[in-house]
């Protein structure tokens, strides 16, 4: 592979003379643009930005006087000019270029501050078709791409949080070769993350799954310490996504949360909106992606202590999430165990005061809940390649359950069952879930066997009714639920000796009718869904 020196013959400091202000986000901007003329800068701006600044005082002159040539279009047409990316891309030592620029009348333009028309906002508020097209920037990312492409010798701006670093840079009136190099690689990284936006919204506008190029791109939120372990390096990118969830979250208190902490609580978060707040209060407590209970109760508090007494061992160190706004009496509760994480819509002023208590666990507030049936993406790397899907919007309360047995389910279990599947569509494949009364009784996840998916989950309830002192585990007159098909009736043996009485899974084994014989012998009910959940 042949290495490309990053240097290239350029002047390592450029003086700033000229400097081309055209944004859309004008936060900041008035200030820089008196930082500059005070450093005796000439000003060039466009449209709403050159207003901001008369208004403001400063001299401005219009790009329109500089080109010869008016804004056109509704402004769709103002710096697509040979002089404004002649003045950008000319390189200053090369006597062809400047003679070129002598000849038509270009001037030097040094430094360009320009941010994009806000597309992604506009996608995100759910803007219509006419709208969003409209809010697509073209003569931005040209001058953009015109300025890092040059930036030997123009400086190129396109965050307003780097402001005050150029001012710095700018203390003796020039910038630095690699202030420029950084600021041309930020660039490249913006507009390839606006196209991404702009070609991911007309795939979703026109209904193509899966177009012939797919780009995601994402502003980084924050650098991690490190990323799943610490020889690992990581960041936390936003898409944009109106979404509801550790993205959009508010974090209240605590530390930093890790590469891990995000994983997890998206995933806590994620199963505990497939329960619905006016249904009552739910709670869903997670470790390494997985739940280890999942509950729902009259009030949250009860709710949070049935989740617990699925694995109170496992949920130590782990993740809730809740349904529905935290209160104080939960809040006292979560306290008692080491909890790193507790994200909930909202938290009243008691629950905040009780998390107070202990500085390092985190407390996240998203304002609402995620719909589960709301469609997006996932994407996970592979060597060489991205798999990207659509998101699991399944949701069994959507699907026809066909009654396979000759027994057909009582209401409670019906319930029990729907809930077992709701929450095994959230654990590692392959998942058995063992759910009764609105609670988990045991979860068997990430197994290369479902046979032993089903023998841990069992096993996992003996031992928290041992902790609780039960006189039984829970899995007795259960219903149990499996994300994918039993392949084999020994699944469904092991199950029964745990305790269930009614089964729900997917269907579509070539042994279909081995494993339904089975249940019917057993006496037990059994439903297919028709739709599976696997979860990598």
């Amino acid at each position: 592979m042949a290495v490309i020196s990053k240097k290239i013959p350029a002047p390592d400091r450029v003086a700033l003379r000229t400097a081309l202000l055209s944004v859309s986000d004008k936060a900041g901007v008035v200030d820089l643009a008196r930082a500059l003329a005070e450093k005796g800068v000439r000003l060039l701006s466009t449209g709403g930005t050159h207003k901001a600044l008369s208004d403001a005082g400063l001299d401005v002159t219009d790009v329109s006087e500089v080109t010869g040539f008016p804004e056109i279009m509704d402004g769709r047409v103002k710096t697509l000019h040979p002089t404004v990316h002649g003045g950008l891309l000319a390189i200053r030592d090369d006597a062809e270029h400047v003679e070129a620029m002598k000849a038509h009348g270009i001037g030097a333009i040094d430094l360009a501050v320009i941010n994009l028309y806000p597309f992604e906002e506009v996608r995100a508020k759910g803007g219509d078709y006419p709208t969003t097209v409209e809010n697509i920037d073209i003569g931005g990312p040209a001058m953009i791409r015109a300025s890092a492409k040059n930036h030997a010798y123009v400086t190129i701006v396109t965050d307003p949080a780097d402001y005050p670093a150029l001012l710095e840079e700018l203390a003796d009136g020039s910038t630095s070769y690699a202030f420029r190099q950084r600021m041309a690689a930020k660039a490249y990284a913006r507009t390839a993350a606006y196209d991404a936006a702009i070609s991911n919204w007309f795939a979703d506008a026109l209904d193509i799954p899966m177009p012939r190029h797919r780009v995601l791109g994402g502003v980084l939120k924050e650098e991690m310490r490190y990323g799943e372990n610490p020889h690992q390096k990581a960041g936390f990118y936003v898409t944009g996504e109106n979404r509801p969830g550790v993205a959009t979250a508010t974090l209240l208190q605590g530390k930093q949360l890790s590469y891990n902490n995000i994983n997890d609580t998206d995933a806590a978060f994620e199963l505990v909106a497939e329960f619905l707040p006016e249904n009552g209060p739910a709670c869903a407590i997670i470790k390494h992606a997985n739940p280890c209970g999942v509950a729902t109760g009259r009030t949250l508090k009860e709710a949070y202590a049935r989740a617990l007494a699925c694995d109170p061992v496992s949920a130590f160190g782990g993740i809730i999430a809740l349904n529905t706004v935290l209160d104080g009496e939960t809040a006292e509760e979560i306290v008692k165990l080491f909890t790193e994480v507790i994200i909930a819509p909202d938290a009243d002023e008691k629950a905040r005061a009780v998390i107070a208590g202990k500085p390092n666990l985190r407390l996240l507030v998203t304002g609402a809940l995620p719909d589960p049936r709301v469609p997006g993406l996932s994407a996970k790397t592979v060597s060489g390649g991205l798999l990207v899907q659509s998101r699991d919007n399944g949701m069994v309360e959507d699907l026809e359950l066909k009654v396979v047995t000759k027994r057909a389910p009582t209401a409670q279990e019906l319930e029990d069952m729907k809930f077992a599947f709701k929450v095994a569509k959230h654990v590692k494949s392959n998942a058995v879930v063992y759910a009764k009364d609105g609670q988990t009784a045991g979860i068997g996840a990430g197994q290369m066997s479902r046979v032993d998916s089903a023998r841990i989950a069992g096993l996992k309830a003996e031992e928290a009714a041992k902790a609780m002192g039960l006189a039984e585990p829970l899995t007795r007159g259960s219903a149990v639920a499996s994300e994918a098909f039993l392949p084999f009736a020994d699944g469904l043996l092991s199950a029964i000796a745990a305790g269930a009485t009614a089964v729900i899974q997917p269907g579509g084994s070539m042994r279909d009718a081995e494993v339904i014989a089975a249940a019917d012998e057993a006496g037990v009910a059994m439903v297919f869904t028709g739709m599976r959940h696997f979860r990598h």
